[in-house]
């Protein structure tokens, strides 16, 4: 067994299609852990420009896993932090490795994530907590789907639907839009998030060029193998609200979402969902992932949970020592009964790493 250490940009044609076959069409045919995906990166700026590596391990010459980092001089963490909902080891099911290993081979002290996919394999048992992305399975067509739901006993695409009537009897008619090319709507999609984020006091991740950089080029991308796609809702002429899905041919999922605050009773974004997963549906699409996030749509809507994991891999070194220290912290922290001061080390962890994700944190560990 060889591993090599691999510019994103220097990946041959013969190791991507074997990337892509080692997806398969399980969990880890997620865009976010596509080729795809790491070659977007790449070529947008900021810090995955000239960071984005890949280590490919093979077995007699045989490419048999990918592990995508963006590389630093002590710490790497995964390719696109902190705009990808999945991260991850791309491999056979039967590989055996050591995931230090894979750590010396990226030349860092550790390898940090934050939504590794806990069925990507060798890295499951690092995970320090856990959480769910919530699923919309689409393989047995919208009308299986819609049956199952109900059949749950949630009632969301019943008043979704009566919702839909409501806004368009007091808007005018209801347009839904899919594959949009609107600039116009785009930008106001991005205009409706950066404002959310100030709203919720959020750190704004759009206030960077580079994941701009990233969304516009794959928003104009044709490559089919990966793209960005906007989808519109309309009311009487005017955009009530917008989402932006990263799409495979199999697998469309929800990326950015935002709407009109003026007509927030009507929920134009969860309408919205509902005619993308229709149209997802009727492309043959296997579903729709909404992402992480216990907001009461998503659990109405998901019909399945996909764990995630957060936690490291490191080797003996300072910089490992560093991350075990602040997880012990917030491990006892979170066993207090202090209430939200519980969580005060947790999400302190959380907003560096978004920071060191964006490039706006100028050491490393």
């Amino acid at each position: 067994m060889t591993i090599d250490l691999v510019p994103v940009q220097d990946l041959g044609a013969d190791d991507i299609a074997a990337w892509t076959r080692l997806q398969g069409d399980g969990p880890l045919a997620s865009p976010f852990l596509s080729p795809h995906w790491a070659r977007a990166l790449a070529r947008c700026g900021g810090p995955d420009a000239d960071r984005a590596k890949v280590a490919v391990v093979r077995e007699g010459g045989e490419a048999r896993a990918f592990l995508p980092a963006r590389v630093g001089r002590v710490t790497a963490m995964p390719i696109g932090a902190p705009l990808c909902d999945y991260q991850g080891l791309v491999a056979a099911r039967d590989i055996q490795i050591e995931p230090r290993k894979l750590v010396g081979a990226l030349g860092v002290q550790r390898l940090d994530f934050s939504s590794l996919m806990i069925d990507s394999p060798v890295f499951s048992g690092h995970a320090r907590g856990r959480a769910v992305s919530h699923v919309i399975d689409l393989r047995d067509g919208y009308d299986a789907y819609a049956a199952e739901r109900q059949a749950a006993g949630t009632d969301i695409l019943k008043d979704t639907a009566k919702k839909r009537r409501k806004l368009e009897r007091e808007h005018g008619e209801v347009v839904f839009t899919a594959e949009s090319v609107s600039q116009h709507d785009y930008n106001q999609l991005v205009a409706w998030k950066r404002a959310q984020y100030a709203e919720t006091g959020q750190t704004d991740i759009l206030a960077c060029e580079w994941p701009q950089k990233l969304l516009q080029n794959l928003f104009e991308s044709d490559d089919q193998g990966m793209r960005g796609v906007l989808f519109t809702l309309h009311a009487g002429g005017k955009l009530a609200a917008a989402h932006y899905a990263l799409c495979t041919p199999k697998i469309a999922h929800a990326w950015f979402i935002a709407h009109d605050n003026e007509m927030q009773r009507y929920s134009p974004g969860v309408i919205l969902i509902a005619e993308v997963m229709r149209w997802a549906a009727a492309r043959g699409m296997a579903e729709l992932d909404l992402g992480p996030g216990d907001y009461r749509f998503k659990v109405s809507l998901a019909n399945r949970q996909r764990p995630v994991g957060h936690g490291y891999v490191g080797r003996l070194a300072p910089a490992t020592a560093f991350r075990a220290a602040q997880y012990e912290v917030r491990r006892a922290a979170e066993a207090l009964p202090l209430g939200r001061l519980s969580a005060l080390p947790g999400k302190a962890m959380r907003r560096m790493d978004l920071w060191r994700g964006l490039g706006q944190q100028p050491f490393a560990v």
